[in-house]
């Protein structure tokens, strides 16, 4: 089929190069320009970069809802589009005007976790297990029928980088396989139940700031989450932001006020969590490694160099 690609970074780059090494012929690729936004820059190879090495036509917008591109569309004739991390909306006479519509490619289990990023958010909740989704577009974000789907289990120590890792080699099969579907003549697919969709928004900053009033096991999972090349979790100590950069869940449990820093165990320092903390029944958050204002990485048994005072949201 010719196909034209929408996409961007490393999504979009695997989505590519998975379509260029395929019996499909890409005739057009359209991205986005560079950005300084915290997360695209992170997992950012360039699609414009891969399409013009191999000789594909690129258009860089932000936006898909001008004529001239549009124009460009009609030019480049497609039967298929292939989206995969395209950041903003594509208007329908778009992603209906090829012969066979346009499939997106997305990383979650679909209906749940449309939106932004949803590896993170999902490692947040305690999901068993994430994967990619390719799915005919429609007039709704992330809805429309599924051709095909892949799973891989979340470990109990995974971090975002682990699952990225995961799912990332899951693109070329999902969306090579979901295209031969389509051109083997395939029209019906699976219809998700809207019943069970979420939605959810881009990261920011403030999405990694530690509330202590949470469950410890759920700010264990938002520090894996955190991992790096993202922005790391981070509390405040003597009005000094600290990043944390490995913690467990403590073994013992540990009452009174959430974000008190209150005892050494193992290799960590636990910090009280859990807004029922006073109960005396709450896991605290046994914090291992952390890194300074001034970017000093160290344990933390180090770093707390006495018991008591508070961790806190805010300075």
């Amino acid at each position: 089929m010719r196909v034209v690609m929408f996409g961007y970074q490393t999504w979009g780059h695997r989505t590519l190069q998975a379509l260029l090494d395929s019996e499909h012929d890409v005739v057009l690729v359209v991205t986005h320009p560079r950005s300084e936004h915290a997360y695209e820059k992170i997992w950012s190879d360039s699609v414009a970069d891969l399409a013009e090495e191999n000789g594909v036509p690129v258009v860089i917008r932000n936006r898909p809802d001008d004529e001239e591109l549009f124009e460009r569309l009609k030019e480049a004739d497609p039967d298929i589009i292939v989206a995969n991390n395209w950041r903003t909306w594509i208007p329908p006479r778009i992603f209906g005007l090829p012969r066979h519509g346009t499939l997106n490619v997305h990383d979650s289990l679909l209906p749940k976790y449309a939106g932004f990023s949803p590896l993170i958010w999902a490692l947040i909740n305690g999901e068993p297990e994430v994967g990619v989704t390719a799915h005919m577009m429609n007039d709704e974000l992330d809805a429309g029928d599924i051709v095909r789907q892949e799973a891989v289990p979340v470990g109990p120590a995974d971090t975002a980088t682990d699952l990225f890792h995961k799912t990332v080699g899951l693109i070329a099969p999902v969306t090579i396989g979901a295209l031969d579907l389509i051109a083997s003549g395939r029209t019906e697919f699976t219809r998700q139940d809207r019943s069970g969709a979420s939605f959810f928004h881009k990261r920011s900053i403030e999405d990694s700031r530690i509330d202590w009033s949470w469950p410890a096991e759920d700010l264990e999972r938002l520090v894996r989450a955190q991992s790096e090349p993202y922005p790391s979790a981070f509390t405040f100590h003597k009005g000094a932001r600290l990043e944390v950069l490995a913690a467990v869940v403590s073994t013992g449990r540990y009452g009174g006020t959430p974000g008190r820093i209150f005892y050494r165990e193992g290799d960590g320092v636990v910090i009280v969590a859990g807004a029922d903390a006073r109960t005396g029944r709450n896991r605290g958050l046994a914090i291992t490694r952390v890194r300074t204002e001034d970017g000093r990485e160290l344990p933390a048994t180090r770093y707390f160099t006495s018991m008591g005072g508070y961790l806190t949201n805010r300075p």
